[in-house]
């Protein structure tokens, strides 16, 4: 009797071990998802992950599509099948409207995302589209080699007050479906797909972050995900890593009228409502393990934006709950 108890003490014993050699090797989550919208600081963000992901030991899994955010069934299936095979633990990334994999019988991946304000995200995209980065030769990349001279050379100012295509709904309705879904109404610029990014970003992101404030979104990244963010502060900060990152800055900007603003602004006001909903949600976190959220000076450049309302800016200590115990029911959902 004594040797069966034995026996069982060392098997109970083993198994214990390599339970904890199975969470060692395996963080929760291990699985993250960060469906990148364009020209949101993606590509600094991508190269951190490249650094990060020969540091930590994780598998970064990248995608070669980069026009391609909305898809068929099919290929929501495809594309969920190939993600949730990949070795764990995993981060996979790509430029992709929000992909439900529960409803496909996956399990849900851990979401993080970045944006930025929308007027700001639009202007650096359509210089981006004619004139690239300083990552190409002759200092600077054509993106687009096929598009017309006049196409090229279209001054802004003409393309938002005479209405083109590229200056106009449904295409300045951008940032909203990254967090909507796939589904048809979440590409049509109103309420619905508004409130159902907003339930999104509730449920299935841990962390949406706010391009202006790039350093304490790293910050919160490195203490929620540490496994795969640990250290991304220093690196972001190292001056190789800057030189890098300059090469990435969009060329040519020049600034639209203050008229053309307006109606850009007027255009795009369910992105602003999703914009400030997740800027507030941001601050609240960043209330919560102590982070400053500070007014920023007058900027010497014209004011044209339509101003946010006064940011929180003293942390709070009156939280009942433990940060720790915070992020575990982050994890639970």
């Amino acid at each position: 009797e004594s040797s069966l108890k034995g026996c069982l003490m060392n098997n109970f014993a083993s198994l214990l071990k390599q339970f904890k050699c199975s969470e060692e090797v395996l963080p929760f989550p291990s699985q993250v998802v960060y469906n990148r919208v364009g020209k949101c600081g993606s590509r600094t963000v991508v190269l951190l992950l490249r650094i990060l992901s020969e540091k930590h030991g994780f598998n970064l899994v990248t995608s070669d599509i980069h026009n391609k955010t909305r898809l068929t069934k099919n290929e929501q299936m495809e594309l969920i099948k190939n993600i949730s095979t990949a070795e764990q633990p995993y981060l996979f990334t790509r430029h992709v409207h929000f992909l439900n994999f529960s409803r496909f019988g996956g399990d849900q991946p851990v979401y993080i995302n970045i944006i930025r304000d929308p007027v700001n995200r639009f202007l650096s995209n359509y210089f981006f589209r004619r004139f690239g980065d300083w990552r190409g030769e002759q200092n600077h990349m054509i993106r687009t080699p096929n598009m017309r001279q006049e196409e090229r050379y279209l001054d802004i100012n003409v393309c938002i007050l005479e209405n083109y295509p590229e200056c106009s709904n449904p295409r300045l309705f951008y940032i909203i479906p990254y967090f909507c879904g796939q589904h048809p109404r979440c590409r049509e610029p109103g309420e619905w797909a508004l409130e159902r990014a907003k339930l999104n970003v509730n449920e299935n992101f841990l962390l949406v972050g706010i391009l202006e404030e790039l350093e304490d979104v790293l910050l919160l990244l490195e203490r929620f995900l540490p496994h795969y963010f640990k250290d991304v502060l220093s690196i972001y900060k190292n001056p190789e890593h800057r030189k890098l990152g300059n090469l990435t800055v969009t060329v040519k900007k020049t600034v639209p009228s203050p008229e053309a603003i307006q109606v850009l602004y007027q255009r795009m006001r369910y992105e602003y409502e999703f914009y400030y909903y997740v800027k507030e949600q941001f601050h609240l976190l960043k209330r919560k393990f102590g982070l400053k959220s500070h007014i920023r000076k007058p900027s010497p450049r014209p004011e044209f934006f339509i101003p946010s309302p006064l940011e929180t800016e003293e942390p709070i200590n009156d939280e009942e709950e433990d940060d720790e115990k915070w992020l575990e029911d982050i994890y639970k959902r």
